[in-house]
């Protein structure tokens, strides 16, 4: 089999987050980047996974700059055999799906992988606009695959019970919880990876309409009131006029 991973770049859980005056631009100074943990943990192992059952080849893709190349080098450390960069700095996720499009369209791809979401913009929007611009088949939010033949069976959770879709390959998946169990990657994986191909492919320049009009932080959480359980009254105050959730 022939699988293709998509891998995102997202900050640290741990980063603090801030825009410039704007309020349309990221300040990256200080931030510590990743690996997006939906994407190595699931979707790379899960693609690992099949092609040691029914041999082939895994691939990574990622769109970015070269800044970005530490983090595709742990991807083949965890066991990916090559690794493709599309030489661009994408604004919004149009634009990304558009140019993993155009390198899919030029290869032969069985499955691609990828993770539920970014942990930085929480979209799930890559996906679904990648299986769009190939015609292809798309389960979201996948937690369980088993591949028999040319059919897939994708397992995904839903409100309340479980969807099982009998899915004609080639296919799009984006990968939850539950798809398969992180790896680390050991010495031999890291020297290896310095070894193996990590091609960079010149941006096709996907053209998107879609602006960034600003960015807006959340609310600072308040900090935890505590009430006396003798003052029951201004509890029952606090829960149906400040929180009204009475």
């Amino acid at each position: 089999m022939n699988l293709l991973v998509c891998i995102s770049k997202t900050p640290d859980t741990t980063s603090k987050i801030a825009f410039d005056p704007t309020r349309t631009k990221f300040l990256e100074e200080g931030i510590q980047y990743i690996m997006n943990p939906y994407d190595e943990w699931y979707a790379l192992v899960r693609a690992l996974e099949l092609k040691e059952q029914f041999g082939g080849q895994v691939d990574v893709i990622h769109v970015g700059d070269s800044s970005s190349e530490m983090i595709i080098r742990k991807a083949l450390a965890i066991g990916a055999d090559k690794a493709f960069r599309v030489d661009c700095t994408p604004k919004n996720s149009i634009e990304t799906a558009g140019e993993i499009a155009k390198f899919v369209q030029s290869n032969a791809y069985d499955i691609v992988f990828l993770g539920k979401e970014t942990i930085d913009h929480n979209g799930s929007e890559v996906g679904g606009l990648l299986a769009g611009l190939l015609d292809w088949p798309y389960i979201a939010y996948a937690n369980k695959l088993t591949v028999n033949s040319s059919v897939d069976e994708v397992q995904s959770e839903i409100e309340g019970g479980v969807e099982i879709n009998s899915v004609q390959l080639p296919m799009v998946i984006s990968c939850a919880k539950g798809m398969a169990e992180q790896r680390i990657p050991n010495m031999m994986g890291i020297m290896n990876a310095k070894k193996k191909p990590l091609e960079v492919i010149a941006a096709s320049h996907i053209q998107s309409t879609l602006h960034i009009e600003q960015f807006e932080l959340p609310e600072a959480k308040s900090s935890v009131q505590m009430i006396s359980p003798d003052h029951i009254d201004q509890l029952i105050d606090v829960l149906s006029k400040e929180l009204k959730i009475i």
